[in-house]
This record gives C-alpha cells, sequence and structure tokens, in this order.
C-alpha cells in the first residue's frame, strides 16, 4: 500500500460536487470527480454523496482510507468556523450546523471548511506561485460571488465569516426610475446588475419593447430561462442587443469595482464563471476597466511615480470548474502540515 498522505477537495455546488485529490506535494494526483449534489435533501444526504466522491478518487489513484490525511470542503453559503449560517441554497436543516465538524466525525477526519468564493479564490491565488499582491476574485454567474486573498495567501473571511458578498454592495443605477430588485430582497445591489438573474430581468424588460419585436428571442414559445442561456451565444454572434446587455453589465461591474479598489486595493483582480470562456470575453473586460475608470481615483490604475505601473490587473480565472476544489484541497494540506 502505498504510504504517501493525500488531501481532498470538495466543492459543493447546488447541482454538481467537484472532487480533487493532490499528493503532499500540493501537485494534483489523477482526474477530477464529479458526482451529483444533493444539498437540498439535507446535509447527511450530501455527506454520503461527498464520501462517494472522496471513495472515487482514492480508488481512481490506488489508495486507500489511509492515504487520507484531511479534506477540504467549501460550501454555497455564510459560515462561521465551520457552522452555515444561512441557508442560501442549502436545505432546511443546514443553518445552524457544525458541518466542519459533523462530517469530520462522519468522515473520521480532520476537515477545513470555507465558502465557495473564497475557495476559488484561494484556488486562483495558488495558480500563481510568484504572485506577490493579494487577489480579489470575482465570479459573475447565477448570482454574483467573490473571495479575497491577502499578501501572502490568508483567506479574508472577516470576524463571522460573512465578508466578501461583493453582490451585495450598492451601485448608483435605475432602471426605468426605480433600483432593480435583487434575489436578496433589497434594491440597487450589483449583483441585480451582473447576473444570470439580472439578464432574466432585463431581457423581459426589451423584449417588450417595440424596436425588439422581431428578435429572435422573441420567435417561438421558450421560457425566459431559456432565453437568457441563449444570450451568450447570441453575443458570440453580434447580436446588437446581447452585446448592449453585457456591455452594461460589464460597465457596472468595473464601476462597483472602483468601490472595491478603494477599499481593499487588491492589486489583481481575476474573474471567474462562465465567461470565461466566452469570444468575446476580452470586450468584457474592456468595458470592466471603462468603468472601473469611471468610479476609481486615478491611483488605483496607475502609480503617479514613473514609471507609472499599473496598480491594479484585471486577468480571466485559469483554473477553471476546478480552482475551488484545489483551493480547499491545499488549505486542508496546509491545516495538517502547520
Amino acid at each position: 500500500m502505498n504510504e504517501t498522505k493525500y488531501y481532498a477537495g470538495l466543492d459543493i455546488g447546488g447541482s454538481t460536487i467537484k472532487a480533487m485529490l493532490i499528493d503532499g506535494s500540493g501537485q494534483q494526483a489523477g482526474d477530477l470527480v464529479e458526482k451529483r449534489s444533493l444539498v437540498h435533501e439535507g446535509y447527511q444526504r450530501t455527506f454520503a454523496q461527498l464520501n462517494k466522491a472522496v471513495t472515487a478518487l482514492l480508488e481512481n489513484n490506488s489508495l486507500g482510507p489511509d492515504n487520507l490525511a484531511g479534506v477540504g470542503v467549501d460550501v454555497p453559503a455564510a459560515s462561521s468556523n465551520g457552522v452555515i449560517w444561512a441557508r442560501a441554497n442549502l436545505g432546511e436543516d443546514w443553518p445552524g450546523v457544525n458541518i466542519r465538524e459533523e462530517f469530520s466525525r462522519f468522515l473520521g477526519k480532520p476537515v477545513f471548511m470555507t465558502n465557495d468564493g473564497s475557495a476559488a479564490a484561494y484556488g486562483e491565488y495558488a495558480l500563481r506561485p510568484d504572485l506577490q499582491s493579494g487577489l480579489l476574485l470575482v465570479a459573475p454567474g447565477t448570482g454574483l460571488g467573490g473571495g479575497l486573498i491577502l499578501p501572502g495567501g490568508q483567506i479574508y473571511e472577516g470576524a463571522n465569516g460573512l465578508a466578501l458578498e461583493i453582490g451585495h454592495i450598492s451601485v448608483p443605477f435605475h432602471e426605468e426610475g426605480e433600483l432593480p430588485p435583487c434575489s436578496c430582497g433589497r434594491k440597487g445591489c450589483v449583483e441585480a446588475w451582473v447576473s444570470l438573474v439580472a439578464i432574466r430581468r432585463q431581457l423581459k424588460i426589451e423584449l417588450a419593447k417595440d424596436e425588439h419585436a422581431d428578435h429572435p428571442l422573441n420567435q417561438g414559445d421558450i421560457s425566459i430561462y431559456d432565453k437568457a442561456f441563449r444570450l451568450r451565444d447570441l453575443a458570440e454572434e453580434g447580436d446588437a442587443l446581447a452585446v448592449e446587455i453585457f456591455r452594461k453589465q460589464a460597465y457596472i461591474l468595473g464601476y462597483a469595482l472602483g468601490d472595491q479598489a478603494h477599499e481593499l486595493d487588491p492589486g489583481l483582480i481575476v474573474f471567474g464563471g462562465g465567461l470565461a470562456e466566452t469570444k468575446f470575453r476580452d470586450k468584457y473586460l474592456e468595458d470592466v476597466k471603462e468603468g472601473f475608470a469611471e468610479r476609481a481615483w486615478p491611483i488605483y490604475l496607475n502609480s503617479p511615480i514613473p514609471p507609472h505601473v499599473e496598480t491594479t490587473r484585471f486577468e480571466w480565472a485559469t483554473g477553471g470548474d476546478s480552482a475551488a476544489a484545489l483551493g480547499v484541497a491545499l488549505k486542508a494540506r496546509e491545516m495538517i502540515l502547520e
């Protein structure tokens, strides 16, 4: 039996659990494993799925339970010291439970836990070993998540694990004279502008206008959900309405990040999510920079000292779907080796 110790990273999503195994040097061992997520059916059902993922990781590498030194887990909800504080997209029985302790007891292994945004941010940080600054991750998707890694590699979670709810900072943009509603129940959040949910609302408004009566998305009987999913393809084809919706989202996101730069001065802002794979991602990033320049002070763009180096850089994520699993696996390794 191979006596080398390994560490598993488990990224719990609403529909999929992504699992990665790393060895003692922090290198990935074998392929990523995916299992169906059952978060809506309770944390015990989820534990069973996580255990299946861990078992598959070990078996795929001809390893046994004794080779597993620790496990990292990320959750799609606010948590503090392992305790779930809010249901978010989880089942009813999650809030108030110390998932870290319960899963450690279930698995018989030490467990590190953080939220999904922080996990992905740390994964992206680890993929840039020469990075000297901090790293702010922003991930537009169904909602708008984020995570902050401080210089040196520390995850910033806040006093209660509630920091970096980037999607719920306010931006001064209006829609037909009103602040747009956000899924959190407030109005005017940046997530109300930059998310898949926001695209659905914006499409409803635009497609109801006479000028878009002949738009392809007004042809046929498809739901607003399907229309929103098709918008990315249309933007890649140069459709004017699709291009404008993504342009506005990118500009508002950049504007909001101007305030984040004032507060955090991260040095590097990384963009995750599905937009990283689009043909128009370069244009999207230029629109983000335009909004950022509108809001951020000039010193957050370039140093006033020659040679006037760039003070805030923008990059697309490189870790893809595996960044969060990598991040928590590496943190589990750090936890054991400390």
